[in-house]
């Protein structure tokens, strides 16, 4: 490593999201299959990435009440599944997505531990909320909370996971004394940490959301780049001071894909023959079932858009991947839409394939690792979480030949420099702080 260079932290997204990935030979259940799992894993080690982070779906998303095929492989236990993924791996970091609407802390905090223990401090895990009683239909509270209060008990949670997590596992344990508005916990706890606490990630990026990252994770996963990222870095690290934390102590990392090619133009066409195979025939036509609340399979997807509007009442046509529109705010997207197809002349696929793009990396692998470097040095980010726009294997030509650039420009160790995920992070070995 550079003395004087900022270090650019990496982590890798197993990609199950049917939007940003082709999956090659279109096999059932593929994304499901531990092999794809664990060879990532393998990959984004020899790479020297600080950690694979599985996403999670409490429930599959439906098409007109029933579950729709798009994207379905099912959704396996997460923590179950990395336990595995910390057998075939030594070093890499390991982060689960928990839902802490749906969940209990003291359940949490021992699976964690335990995981945590067996890894040899490798875990961290990814703190989502949900105040959606469509999930909540699957559990026993249902949707029995509110919006406002979803980071409420977020927050609480967390206290009350580091508190386990501090106090249990030793004879002379402390017991818990808990009181508050959501859970009341008191008694010894049964599992300890060792010393090392797992690694807290966080995703939102509501004003709730910030103040919660501020006050609690470590780590963001951010959607923002670009002049966007910036303000985002320098409105949640302002955040900071008045959690008694310092900028050292949260790293910011956006989601991107990236497509290499042997010239910035090659692989600019490269990344735009991807973006069509991404979004198939069936995938374009429910991305707009989602705007237009009703049945539109009756519509040539390499035709133009629906002589129809929007149907005020369909919000629930497509579910579990709500678009947060009202009726008028989905009008005025299929109109806007609209403008755009007539005066580009493009198909209800071609279109889709424009809208819905994430706009990639992509070019030399020169270009990319400048990208990646001036974004980090700017104060947009810390590092980046890659998502593969291809599966099995979509992440090897990152490692082969994006990493060997970060490498020599002294960006990204050689070595692994850490044992722990919260040693290749740069994080404190502990969150024992006063909160």
């Amino acid at each position: 490593m550079n003395v004087g260079r900022r270090r650019v932290h990496l982590g890798v997204l197993f990609p199950v999201n049917p939007t940003t990935t082709v999956w090659k030979g279109g096999l059932p259940g593929s994304q499901i299959d531990f092999a794809a799992i664990a060879g990532l894993a393998r990959t984004a080690q020899r790479g020297r990435f600080d950690y694979l982070l599985l996403a999670d779906d409490l429930r599959l998303p439906e098409r007109d009440g029933e579950v729709t095929e798009i994207g379905v492989a099912g959704r396996h236990d997460l923590l179950t599944i990395i336990s595995a993924v910390a057998a075939v791996t030594d070093r890499l970091g390991l982060v689960a997505t928990v839902n802490t609407t749906f969940n209990e802390p003291y359940d949490i905090a021992r699976q964690l531990a335990t995981v945590n223990h067996l890894s040899d401090g490798r875990v961290g895990w990814n703190a989502v909320t949900t105040s959606d009683a469509w999930i909540g239909q699957n559990f026993r509270r249902g949707g029995f909370l509110p919006h406002a209060q979803r980071y409420e008990r977020a927050a609480e949670f967390v206290q009350l996971c580091r508190s386990i997590w501090r106090a249990g596992g030793t004879p002379d344990s402390v017991p818990l004394a808990h009181q508050g508005r959501h859970f009341h916990a008191e008694g010894h706890a049964a599992t300890a940490c060792d010393g090392i606490e797992p690694v807290l990630m966080q995703a939102g990026d509501s004003e709730q959301g910030r103040e919660f990252a501020a006050a609690h994770a470590e780590v963001i996963y951010s959607r923002k780049k670009g002049r966007a990222g910036r303000e985002f870095y320098a409105d949640v690290k302002g955040r900071l001071a008045r959690h008694g934390r310092d900028p050292g102590q949260l790293k910011i990392m956006p989601a991107i894909t990236y497509v290499v090619g042997q010239s910035r133009a090659d692989a600019e066409e490269l990344a735009r023959m991807r973006r069509l195979d991404i979004v198939t025939p069936e995938m374009a036509i429910y991305y707009l079932e989602e705007l237009w609340g009703c049945d539109l399979s009756g519509y040539d997807p390499e035709g133009p858009l629906p002589d129809i509007d929007p149907d005020p009442d369909g919000s629930a046509f497509i579910a579990g991947r709500p678009t947060g529109a009202d009726a008028q705010r989905r009008a005025d997207r299929a109109a806007f839409l609209r403008q755009v197809a007539e005066s580009r002349k493009l198909s209800i696929r071609q279109l889709v394939a424009l809208v819905t793009d994430t706009k990639a990396l992509a070019g030399t692998p020169a270009d990319i690792a400048t990208a990646m470097i001036e974004q980090v040095e700017a104060d947009a980010c810390d590092g980046y979480i890659i998502v593969p726009d291809q599966a099995p294997g979509g992440l090897d030509s990152f490692v082969e030949h994006v990493v060997p650039e970060l490498q020599s420009r002294g960006v990204l160790p050689a070595e692994y420099e850490s044992d722990t995920l919260r040693g290749n992070l740069g994080l404190p070995e502990s969150t024992n702080r006063a909160r």
